[in-house]
């Protein structure tokens, strides 16, 4: 519920309890020249260090394009292009972005998904341990059933 209002000087009408909205700026809410400094210098900085991350270097060497489907990506919808260390490890960041690849979200994903099921799986071979192969032949008596003499004859309606 909202505090009642109530009239304070010529006129105008605020509600109790509620404090102005920051430090006061000139009118028509321009910003004075050294806010404006402010906020550039940070967006700078902000900048120089995005710039410094894996990512920001890999769109710079690499181009805007899913290195497994292809798909071309602009400024618009560059946040779906990722980086892709092609060894895992994503401590290992070199200055020439031999160990990564841009991937789209898809293909980024289907790629890890790939890898922990390889982890799972199929690298379990690696380690000594051999499956028994399958001896179960489904088809087995399949040439048996098909031969005309052991068909059931069908009943017609």
């Amino acid at each position: 519920m909202k505090a009642p209002l109530r009239a304070s000087g010529a006129g105008e009408k605020k509600e109790m309890g509620m404090r102005s909205p920051g430090p006061s700026r000139p009118r028509g809410g321009k910003k004075s020249r050294e806010e404006l400094d402010k906020v550039v210098a940070r967006a700078r900085q902000t900048l120089d260090e995005r710039m410094k991350g894996y990512r920001e270097q890999s769109l710079r060497i690499h181009p805007w394009v899913c290195a497994r489907c292809g798909r071309e990506f602009t400024v618009k919808n560059l946040h779906l292009l990722t980086v892709h260390h092609k060894d895992h490890n994503h401590e290992n960041n070199p200055p020439d972005g031999s160990n990564w690849e841009n991937l789209c979200l898809y293909c980024h994903d289907n790629e890890h998904r790939r890898f922990l099921d390889y982890e799972e799986g199929a690298g379990a071979g690696e380690s000594g341990e051999r499956r028994k192969p399958a001896t179960h032949k489904p088809f087995a008596k399949l040439a048996e059933l098909l031969k005309p003499d052991k068909r059931e004859p069908h009943e017609s309606s």
